[in-house]
């Protein structure tokens, strides 16, 4: 089992860039990997990606030393499972709103006593059953992160009992789905949205655990990162082939 390069670095307090994959193509992770992304967030959620696509992108994640991350589409503990035994070193699980959903997600992550993850020993993230089964769930509790979804009102409203639940490595922001919840769709930028995400920052800070979020470019991320944030999904693969596109086109024609 691979080693969670993102895990050791947001422990050492140190940034972490990555970005979310939606196409199928196992090439485009490769790339994002050479260029220098220390993760991926393979996005089960907003894409028609299914699970043999998903492994495969893991595969081309580890090819490349990069990190591999899914966000699953609902907090289900089958769906955490099928993510973990195909490699994926974290899961991105969505609606985090309670205590009581930090605590199902956590369990799904981890192998028991600690938590109710299914075991067996023969799959991908084993290698296939080629490694001591005792090491390998002792690696992948280890090694394995869970990153909550704090997307609503309700959720920053229960932060504390959130940040308290054992093996919850990390709280990602999501500004779109705060904006609509706190009734500003789109508005990322509104005080209210801006406000929840201080908040974040503030009850995480002081519970030791990291914090991250998209930002859409460069000039954002910065400002991000001087506001605390240690994990950056920066834009997307679709995203980067349109922007790139539009501003090759705007360049050529006027």
């Amino acid at each position: 089992m691979r080693t969670n390069r993102v895990k050791a670095m947001l422990a050492a307090g140190e940034p972490a860039l990555g970005t979310f994959v939606r196409t199928t193509h196992p090439a485009v992770v490769e790339v994002l990997g050479l260029v220098g992304f220390d993760c991926v967030i393979i996005d089960n959620e907003h894409s028609p990606l299914d699970l043999e696509s998903t492994a495969n992108l893991i595969r081309a994640a580890d090819g490349v030393g990069m990190t591999p991350l899914v966000r699953v589409r609902t907090n289900d503990p089958v769906a955490i499972m099928q993510a973990l035994d195909a490699g994926a070193l974290g899961v991105q699980v969505p609606q985090i709103s309670s205590r009581a959903d930090a605590e199902r997600a956590a369990r799904a992550c981890k192998y028991p006593p600690a938590g109710t993850r299914g075991l067996a020993t023969s799959h991908r993230a084993a290698d296939h059953g080629l490694m001591d089964p005792l090491e390998y769930v002792r690696q992948a509790d280890r090694e394995t992160m869970l990153l909550a979804y704090v997307e609503n009102r309700e959720a920053v409203e229960c932060l504390e009992e959130i940040v308290a639940v054992p093996h919850v490595d990390l709280l990602f922001m999501g500004p779109a789905d705060l904006s609509a919840s706190y009734g500003h769709p789109a508005e990322t930028s509104h005080p209210d949205v801006q406000r929840a995400i201080d908040r974040v920052l503030q009850v995480a800070g002081e519970a030791g655990i990291p914090v991250g979020t998209v930002a859409s470019d460069a000039e954002s991320a910065r400002a991000l990162l001087a506001r605390g944030v240690r994990l950056l999904a920066i834009s997307s693969d679709l995203q980067m082939i349109g922007r790139w596109g539009a501003d090759t086109l705007r360049a050529l024609r006027g």
